[in-house]
């Protein structure tokens, strides 16, 4: 019975199992954080290779295709950015109107996770951004100077051809795939640490953190569905796509994608019914994939909320123009890693080390992750047929009454 559970099962016994002890025994606090703090230390000892690796591949590894393809490449990742860079707005106007995370009272970080920033210049911001050394950006998880430079590393080596291209690429990759069996390896103690964490906080707190909580799932879902409402139907409006035949056609898909928390177990029934709905199998091919590593809507949106969430529950004031540079970091840093178990954990603690935030509060939302989990799951695969849809239509090819045959995934 037991092995059947799923690691997210084993999370959420583990936050109801650690909302309990915070309850009976809250003298027992510094065990706790212990804890808490162990798989704090491993979740940060992941940052710098696995954007590193992620980035880099995502860069040089698209670049060949992207050239092959060209006309569609530059429709698709400007179509990707700026339906993007909207779902980054819609997340932080609702957290900084809703104030989901204010009022929370987060317990004493230990020395070893105190982050001490101070408030920069708007130069000052600008120069930070460039590393002098990598070394140091990395010893420090700076994750802006990390993903400048895997960004330049990514297109210069998209540059090279031959031997020394492909090797480099393999490294990276291999790099990569490690980084995600080691993230794999450091989720199997996520059940305990945020069992931990959720005891050590309401045997401060109490139940107040519980409300904040329930807030900010209601708080994503809320604004999940203003953004469908909002960006997603003018879309298929302006694009002159039927709404009603499209929901058909991506309905069963996008609820395999919400029930199961994986856009992966969605691709093969997303594929075949975006080509039965008319997109020519070259252009669907090309953007589905593409999109899964470029146009995460639904995890876009939720990485503002939670970023800003997070420094709500530390008693954190984020200017308007601290806010914006966190959304760009968020923007460029999210690319590439949708393969990553709890991509978006990853993302998001990274976000909060360079920027002084306790990541403490990270660890309580991942106690709710699933919930969450679902929901821009769902939004991020029907983002990716939509964008599908909306290419062919860019590309004029788009056959509502004349689809080709269904796409094979095999």
């Amino acid at each position: 019975m037991l092995k059947k559970l799923s690691l997210t099962h084993w999370i959420f016994i583990a936050l109801v199992v650690g909302i309990g002890l915070g309850f009976a025994f809250p003298e027992w606090s510094p065990g706790y954080q212990v804890l808490s703090n162990i798989f704090l230390r491993l979740i940060k000892s992941i940052i710098a290779p696995i954007l590193f690796g992620t980035l880099v591949v995502g860069i040089a590894g698209h670049t060949s295709d992207m050239k092959q393809t060209g006309r569609l490449a530059l429709k698709s990742l400007v179509y990707f950015e700026i339906v993007t860079t909207l779902a980054l707005l819609f997340g932080l106007v609702a957290v900084n109107v809703l104030e989901p995370g204010v009022g929370i009272q987060l317990p004493p970080a230990s020395a070893s996770n105190v982050v001490t920033a101070k408030p920069l210049t708007t130069g000052e911001l600008i120069e930070h951004i460039f590393p002098k050394s990598i070394v140091e950006a990395t010893a420090t998880n700076d994750v802006l100077q990390i993903v400048f430079f895997a960004v330049l590393f990514g297109l210069a080596l998209s540059q090279l051809k031959g031997r020394h291209r492909e090797t480099m690429l393999e490294v990276c990759e291999s790099l990569s795939e490690v980084m995600f069996k080691f993230t794999g390896m450091i989720m199997k103690f996520a059940p305990i640490g945020v069992g931990a964490a959720m005891a050590n906080t309401v045997a401060h707190s109490g139940a107040d953190v519980l409300l904040h909580l329930a807030k900010l799932v209601a708080t994503l879902y809320g604004t999940l569905i203003v953004f469908i409402l909002a960006v997603f139907v003018p879309v298929l409006m302006l694009a002159r796509i039927p709404i009603k035949k499209f929901w058909k056609a991506v309905r069963e898909p996008a609820l395999i994608a919400f029930t199961t928390t994986s856009s992966d177990a969605a691709l093969p029934d997303a594929l075949q019914n975006m080509v039965k709905f008319g997109v020519p199998k070259r252009i669907v091919s090309f953007v589905l994939p593409l999109g899964y590593s470029f146009n995460l809507d639904g995890s876009t949106l939720y990485l503002a909320l939670a970023s800003v969430f997070c420094a709500q529950a530390a008693g954190i004031h984020l200017s308007i123009k601290e806010q914006l540079v966190m959304m760009l970091s968020l923007m460029i840093s999210s690319k590439g890693v949708a393969a990553v178990p709890r991509a978006s954990f990853v993302i998001l603690s990274a976000t909060l080390v360079t920027f002084g935030i306790p990541i403490e509060s990270a660890v309580l939302i991942l106690g709710v992750d699933t919930l969450m989990d679902m929901a821009r799951t769902g939004t991020n695969l029907v983002g990716n047929c939509l964008a599908s849809a909306v290419m062919a239509r860019w590309e004029g090819d788009l056959r509502l009454d004349n689809p080709e045959e269904i796409y094979d995934p095999a």
